[in-house]
């Protein structure tokens, strides 16, 4: 199988941007910028691992920003991006991957269908492929005295966007050779893509999102997303059995839940509120009940394939409320360990999970103690793609 790594370039100062911390570490939304893009590259498949380069001195900043994540010690960078970007790949040259996927801290908002498009695209004789989306606007040329001095043809102009993978021998090789040139060479790579023209790799382009964009400045971060919520509704009855599983936990009961998968009526609540948040349908979409593979099967996996598709959106869950109703079993002596399994299901911090239960006091076909059902609200950040 393939190994890629992803380099994630967070070494900047961001002088346009202003503020008192570098783009990479400002909060967009309650999280900050940088941790959002390692979400997305953490959720993308072909991704076996993460390698950030930073700026000496940010420490600090980098480890507040990554807890918990897991990664690898930062790489320092250098003066220049090329530099930056050679100093992250001789840090990754005693395990080689096979690809490397070089990718902007300040853009937040790929989608990891992207990502994956241009994994796929790397095949015979292609050495690297890069993101990025047609020009669509008139470009004029203007002279040093502010006056228009032409108008350029657009055709065959594409925005380049990041990341741009590269098979991981050819691109080190490629950014070996670019460290020896003087200054003003140097600085005019202002991508991988360039290094690798240079070096006459074999390049292509991938067609991205323009919500793919890089943050430059503080007005970049304004109305770069959205808040969603969504609403999951789900029901079972009660058949044979002595185990409930509700919320991803086994509760000793009289009885058992009848239907999809392992009948865990909170979780597939929950996975229908995530899914309504991205517009991706129900449970049965992903997961149709007439398909004998789904049959009793952990629910776990339909609320993590849901987190999952967001995440992969470039979004994040901020909040799952979950309630569930009915006469028994009783759920409050197993609310926290229900909030802890769902939390723990959706990669969420045990604070972002809420978990009610209530009855109907005796109305209904829960109050005739016939079964079980759940409702769940999702609420999710995702990048603004347009009004």
């Amino acid at each position: 199988m393939t190994s890629c790594a992803a380099l994630i370039v967070a070494a900047g100062r961001g002088s346009r941007f202003g503020g008192p911390l570098p783009k990479q570490y400002a909060l967009l939304g309650a999280q900050t910028v940088l941790r959002r893009t390692l979400e997305v590259l953490r959720a993308t498949t072909g991704i076996d691992r993460l390698q950030v380069v930073i700026a000496a001195g940010d420490e600090a900043l980098y480890a507040a920003a990554v807890d918990g994540l897991d990664l690898p010690p930062p790489v320092i960078g250098g003066a220049s991006r090329q530099r930056s970007v050679l100093n992250g790949l001789e840090a990754l040259a005693a395990t080689a991957p096979d690809l490397v996927a070089v990718h902007d801290a300040a853009r937040p908002f790929v989608r990891s269908s992207d990502i994956m498009a241009c994994l796929e695209a790397i095949g015979p004789g292609v050495d690297g492929a890069l993101l990025g989306v047609p020009v669509a606007d008139t470009l004029k040329r203007v002279d040093a005295e502010g006056r228009l001095a032409g108008t350029v043809p657009r055709a065959n102009l594409w925005r380049a966007q990041t990341p741009q993978v590269f098979r991981f021998a050819r691109l080190l090789a490629a950014h070996r050779e670019a460290a020896g040139l003087a200054e003003a060479e140097a600085t005019a790579l202002t991508d991988d893509a360039a290094v690798a023209e240079r070096a006459g790799l074999r390049v292509v382009m991938v067609q991205g999102h323009d919500d793919n964009r890089k943050l430059t400045t503080a007005d970049d971060m304004l109305q770069t997303y959205e808040t969603r919520t969504a609403l999951g509704f789900d029901v079972h009855g009660f058949a044979p059995g002595d185990t409930v599983m509700l919320g991803g936990i086994a509760i000793p009961h009289t009885q058992a839940l009848d239907g999809h998968s392992d009948a865990d009526v909170a979780l597939h609540a929950l996975t229908d509120a995530v899914l309504g948040t991205i517009a991706a349908g129900d449970i049965g979409k992903h997961f149709p009940p007439s398909d004998p593979q789904w049959r009793g099967v952990s629910s776990d996996r339909f609320l993590r394939h849901a987190v999952d598709l967001v995440r992969g959106a470039g979004g994040r869950i901020v909040h799952l409320d979950l309630t569930v109703v009915c006469e028994a079993p009783r759920v409050g002596p197993h609310r926290d360990a229900m909030a802890a399994r769902i939390a723990d299901i959706a990669g969420l911090d045990p604070g972002r999970v809420s978990v009610k239960a209530t009855t109907t006091e005796g109305l209904g076909f829960t109050g005739r103690r016939e079964g079980i059902a759940a409702q769940a609200v999702a609420t999710v950040e995702l990048p603004r793609t347009g009004d």
